[in-house]
């Protein structure tokens, strides 16, 4: 019996914090109500959980240890599941060697990404901002690599105020 128990205080634990990260990310997206919506769920986990591990505390102290392992968990899959769900735009700052920016604004054009050429000075380099997707970060870095290994690539998770 205590086992199910154990292992019930575990598996809501964790569903708890990855829902309270969920939440963390819609509302900074922007998505109030989703948000809402996802915090009334976690106040019924979290009142159901801790009453839970609350009872009977001092004869059955594994529901502690249970209760932090789900926690420790379910933060670990909130973090993953903020990474695979990407909300959100992030604006890329590249440094680039001037002779090879003129391919990479091409290349990045041509994927539908939005690219302001910022400088070219006279030290060889030319300053470029490229905004796009955070689930295509990833796509963004390596076509920057591809064109030029060295180029300095930095990335900041940004909020759109207007569009084009």
């Amino acid at each position: 019996m205590n086992m199910l128990v154990y292992l019930g205080i575990f598996v809501f634990k964790a569903i708890e914090e990855a829902l309270r990260t969920l939440h963390i990310i819609v509302v900074s997206n922007g998505k109030k109500w989703l948000g809402a919506i996802v915090q009334f769920f976690v106040a019924i986990i979290w009142i159901v959980v801790t009453g839970t591990v609350i009872v009977d505390i001092k004869k059955d102290p594994f529901k502690i240890l249970f209760y932090a392992l789900g926690s420790l968990f379910g933060s670990y899959l909130g973090s993953t599941l903020e990474e695979k769900i990407a909300l959100g735009t992030n604006m890329f700052m590249v440094e680039i060697k001037d002779d090879k920016a003129l391919s990479l604004i091409d290349e990045l054009q041509k994927k539908k990404y939005s690219i302001s050429k910022i400088k070219s000075g006279n030290d060889g380099f030319t300053l470029l901002m490229i905004t796009g997707a955070r689930k295509k970060a990833n796509d963004i870095v390596k076509i920057i690599s591809k064109i030029d290994k060295d180029a300095v690539i930095l990335s900041e998770k940004v909020k759109v105020m207007s569009h084009k």
